[in-house]
Formats: C-alpha cells, sequence, structure tokens
C-alpha cells in the first residue's frame, strides 16, 4: 500500500531574476516584487508542498568568473530570501519558508534574533537552510576556509544561536499582568561564548521560542553529511535516484544521526530533483532521443552554468582533456565537484559535459523526463523499496513553471496516496514530522 511522502519545493534561483532565459519570461513579471513569488507559494500550499526552500548566494562569484555568473543570470542578482520571507508568509497559511543563511557570514546573535522574530511572526513556519559557503568570506572581511574547516565553523554558528534561543531557559518570560511583571532576568543565560570562529554573548533580546525553527542542510560529502546527521531536520540529498543508492544515501545519514545519539525519527532526508514532466510518452522519448548528441550549444550552457555553480571557468579549459588536477579551489564543495565528475573524474571534460546536457526517461530510471504517472510509479517505488522520506522539487519561483511541473502531478499523487490532501497545526515541523 501506497505511503504518504513529504514534498518541498527548492526555489534555484533565490531571490533573482525568476524565469531569465526561457519564453516564461515574457508573462512580464517582477521578480524584484512580492506579487511573483506570492501567487507562486499559494499554488504550492494548495498542492501540499510542506514547505518552500530558498537558495541564496551572497557573491557573484571571483572577478575571473563575474561575467560568467551575471551573463545568464546563473549566479546574480540575487537580493536576501530572509527579507522576501514575510511576504510569502503573509500569503499562506501552512507553508514553511526555509531562507538560506551562511553560517560564517551572519553573525550568530543576528541570525539567531533575526530567526526568532520570523518563527513568532509566522507562527513557527520558519526554517533556515544552513550553508558553509566561503566564497563570500571576503566581502565581509572574514579569512576563507577550506571545506572541512567551514563545518567546523557551522558547528560552532549553530550551537551558539541554539544556546541564544534557550537563553531565556523555561521560567524567563513570566508575563504576569496583575503586578506588570513581565520577565525575570535571574532565569536568564547571560553567558559569555569565545569559540575558535565566534565571539558573542547571551541572552538573546528576543521572546523565547515555543519550539526551534527548523535547520535545513545540503552537503553530500562525509563532513556535511556528519553535520546533517547530529545537527539537521532536514537533509537535501543529491544521489542517484534507484532504490539501492537512496538506501545506501539515507543509511549513511541515520548512521551519523545515531552517533550523535538521535533517531531515524529526528531527521527527513528529503532528494533534490527537477522533472520534467509531459503529457504523453511518446513525448517523453522524443525530449530524451533529442538530447542524445548535444550541440556545441548545449555543450556551452552546461559548461557555463558548472562554471557559475563552481565559480571556476571551465570555458578556459581543453574541451578534449580531463580537468586538470588542482583547478577547483577549496571553496567548491566536494559535492558539487562530485556533480559534475562522477566517478570518472580521467574523463575528457566534453564527456562531462555531454553528460550533463543528456536528458533519460523517469520509466527507465535515467534521468527524469515523464509523464505524471510515471513521475509517480518512481515516487511509490522509493517509499516501498527504499523506505524514502521525500523529495525537494527544483525550479524558479514562477507561476508558469509552478503549474507546468505540478499541474497534472498534484492529482496523481493524491489519488494514489503519496501526497497531503490538509495539513495539520504546528507550522513547519509539525508538516515535516506529521508523519
Amino acid at each position: 500500500m501506497a505511503e504518504l511522502q513529504h514534498f518541498g519545493y527548492f526555489f534555484s534561483r533565490g531571490f533573482g531574476p525568476q524565469a531569465w532565459g526561457r519564453d516564461d519570461w515574457h508573462w512580464g513579471h517582477d521578480w524584484t516584487k512580492p506579487d511573483l513569488y506570492q501567487q507562486s507559494v499559494r499554488a504550492l500550499e494548495q498542492a501540499g508542498m510542506d514547505l518552500v526552500i530558498a537558495e541564496d548566494a551572497i557573491s557573484l562569484g571571483s572577478p575571473a568568473t563575474l561575467d560568467l555568473r551575471i551573463r545568464q543570470a546563473y549566479g546574480g542578482p540575487k537580493h536576501d530570501p530572509l527579507l522576501l520571507a514575510p511576504y510569502l508568509f503573509a500569503a499562506t497559511t501552512h507553508l514553511g519558508i526555509a531562507p538560506t543563511i551562511n553560517a560564517g557570514f551572519t553573525p550568530p546573535y543576528l541570525a539567531a534574533r533575526q530567526a526568532a522574530t520570523l518563527a513568532h511572526l509566522s507562527g513557527d513556519r520558519f526554517g533556515l537552510n544552513v550553508v558553509t559557503d566561503t566564497g563570500s568570506a571576503r566581502h565581509a572581511g572574514l579569512a576563507p576556509l577550506p571545506h572541512d574547516a567551514a563545518y567546523d565553523r557551522a558547528e560552532e554558528w549553530l550551537q551558539l544561536v541554539r544556546r541564544l534561543w534557550h537563553s531565556w531557559g523555561s521560567h524567563g518570560y513570566v508575563g504576569d499582568a496583575t503586578d506588570w511583571h513581565f520577565a525575570d532576568g535571574d532565569a536568564l543565560d547571560a553567558f559569555h561564548h569565545e569559540g575558535a570562529y565566534f565571539t558573542a554573548d547571551g541572552p538573546l533580546n528576543a521572546l523565547p521560542l515555543d519550539t526551534d525553527p527548523v535547520i535545513v542542510s545540503p552537503g553530500g560529502s562525509g563532513r556535511g553529511l556528519g553535520f546533517a546527521g547530529t545537527h539537521s531536520d532536514v537533509q537535501l540529498a543529491l544521489a542517484p535516484l534507484t532504490a539501492a543508492a537512496v538506501r545506501d544515501y539515507r543509511s549513511r545519514v541515520l548512521t551519523a544521526a545515531s552517533d550523535a545519539g538521535r533517531s531515524a525519527d529526528d531527521i527527513r532526508v528529503l532528494f533534490v530533483l527537477k522533472p520534467v514532466l509531459v503529457s504523453s510518452p511518446e513525448e517523453a522519448d522524443r525530449i530524451v532521443a533529442a538530447s542524445e548528441h548535444p550541440t556545441d550549444e548545449a555543450l556551452r550552457a552546461a559548461a557555463v552554468a558548472w562554471s557559475s555553480d563552481s565559480e571556476t571557468d571551465l570555458l578556459a579549459l581543453d574541451l578534449d582533456a580531463p580537468i586538470p588536477p588542482g583547478t577547483f579551489g577549496d571553496h567548491v564543495s566536494a559535492g558539487t565537484i562530485r556533480g559534475l565528475v562522477g566517478d570518472t573524474p580521467d574523463a575528457p571534460l566534453r564527456d562531462l559535459l555531454a553528460r550533463k546536457a543528456r536528458l533519460g526517461r523517469i520509466s527507465t530510471r535515467s534521468g527524469f523526463v515523464g509523464t505524471a504517472d510515471e513521475f509517480a510509479d518512481f515516487v511509490e517505488e522509493l517509499g516501498a523499496d527504499a523506505d524514502n522520506d521525500g523529495f525537494i522539487l527544483s525550479g524558479d519561483l514562477h507561476p508558469a513553471q509552478v503549474y507546468r511541473m505540478l499541474g497534472d502531478l498534484v492529482p496523481v499523487l493524491r489519488k494514489r496516496g503519496l501526497l497531503r490532501r490538509e495539513y495539520g497545526d504546528g507550522g513547519i515541523r509539525a508538516n515535516l514530522f506529521d508523519f
């Protein structure tokens, strides 16, 4: 029997020019105004999504890759998604919103106060997508860190943020209007923290929370999975989406959680994907066949996209040679590099880009082009065979793309008992842990 799965949406361009480079741009929405995003999140809530995660990259990149990142609006411009969140909360009732927060660039005291404020304003529908990007460090006068050290800093950051959230204890707020006794200062944790990366004092100047905001984290490296297992409520997973691969990936996250004294019930592992849903198997076959032999233009588009993601100019490299050792700096995550080179680091760059430009069929588990029914088969299979928690669908936060992706899919998933029809109470945490 089919079991409910959790679904969310990854706002993958961030608070940037939605639909740029596609005909959807001609709908005429203004990406700098809230209406576009409010219309989209209303549709996502109607569709039963648990949460929306907003990507963000503070930096436009290194001087060498600026043009690559802005020419097609891959890496910028981006406005701050934290400041968009209140508009999204105003347009919805149940949907969780989790903007990206850089655990290093944003001081922990400021992050804790902002998160506490938005958690109260939203009825506990606020979450944090915690990232360890080091490429933006120079904009704040910070020293860049290697990959694992960035996770060390993120761990200290998050532990400090949580201590601040709890710095009023269970008795700090009194709220007795009989004698106008609002709070008890003696109950507050006026701590001093001086760690490897941060110095800060408590308590937090914000009302205490009934429940902590949900912590979301990406990262497929061993260090990233360890961070998720120890600290996160949601791990954004990237892996070949076969039952065996999903079982293996989930097992590594859950082992990390167990090592940290947590259980499988404390974390949701949600796999990120971008399906291309079409009306018939014949159309899906045609699209996949057309991608089998990528044109030079398709290879260049793939190179520009991966250059932007990695802040590394792949266009300057020899297409017919492997990527030279040392091409990727310390700021590039292991997951990003693995996403491009896979298990074939010695393959010519042309072959790596061609692999990214090719599409595959959902029905054969070689890709994500297919019909709504074929996608539902895939969801049902992973739920039954891999004990999967659910999926994060990825795309622009634009009404045309949301309806194109979900218009046929939602009815199919609901008829099969895979997608929620209603929400409970309790905000984003209840959405993720009510089944």
